[in-house]
């Protein structure tokens, strides 16, 4: 996509909820389409937005070597470096929400240093129908993940990586790369980028309206205003 016009859309999103998205995307009767199975939770409540960056890693399906715990970490190394790799890493840019498909395998792909690697490279957030580890340093490093599991395990033996920038299945909903993802405490919810702009002008206009009536609504509690209204 076109450096402007990626700018453009992601200015579009900035302050937009998951529920006023998914309103938007009812708006133009795509009630079936965008919203990821409830499994799919923050770790802790945060909101993050971003356009789709996506990695798909399947089941391990080589055999695990019997080996000294010397000889398994050279083994591990070369894990890393020609069967799990994560190399995608490095083509992140500015503005992505990385989506990673893990076939559901419970491992922890990413934990609290390689989600940093992303962060430090323009990620935005990460959501995963995987596994997550080290997820009190993540939380304490405030990195935005959504996932449906808590993992202790690492990769080896379990993942391999397949391929990334191609269409992925992560909670029920069908990602390509450059659609928009929206999560907050509500879950995640998924537009497909031909659509992306229309469905933020009508969230935009329910997000006003919502605000509105809560700003009245807090008058009468004689309560502060705060950032949500």
């Amino acid at each position: 996509m076109e450096e402007t016009k990626r700018k453009e859309l992601l200015e579009l999103y900035e302050d937009l909820r998951v529920a006023d998205v998914r309103d938007g995307m009812d708006m133009l009767m795509l009630h079936q389409f965008g919203s990821m199975d409830q499994s799919i939770r923050p770790l802790y409540r945060t909101r993050a937005f971003g356009m789709a960056k996506t990695v798909r890693c399947v089941p391990f399906k080589g055999p695990i070597p019997k080996c000294t715990p010397a000889e398994y970490k050279v083994w591990t190394s070369k894990y890393y470096a020609s069967i799990c790799t994560y190399w995608w890493l490095v083509d992140i840019d500015p503005g992505d929400f990385i989506v990673i498909d893990a076939s559901g395998v419970n491992a922890g792909l990413m934990g609290s240093d390689n989600a940093l690697s992303g962060i430090i490279r323009g990620a935005r957030g990460y959501v995963t129908n995987g596994g997550v580890r080290d997820t009190d340093e993540l939380i304490l490093e405030k990195v935005p993940f959504w996932t449906s599991m808590i993992s202790q395990t690492m990769v080896q033996g379990r993942l391999q990586f397949d391929a990334h920038d191609i269409p992925v299945s992560v909670g029920g909903v069908l990602v390509n790369p450059g659609d928009m993802v929206v999560a907050d405490g509500d879950g995640v919810i998924v537009v497909p980028q031909d659509v992306a702009q229309e469905v933020a002008r009508y969230a935009h206009e329910i997000h006003k309206d919502d605000k509105q009536s809560r700003r009245a609504n807090y008058k009468a509690l004689g309560r502060e205003p705060d950032s949500t209204v």
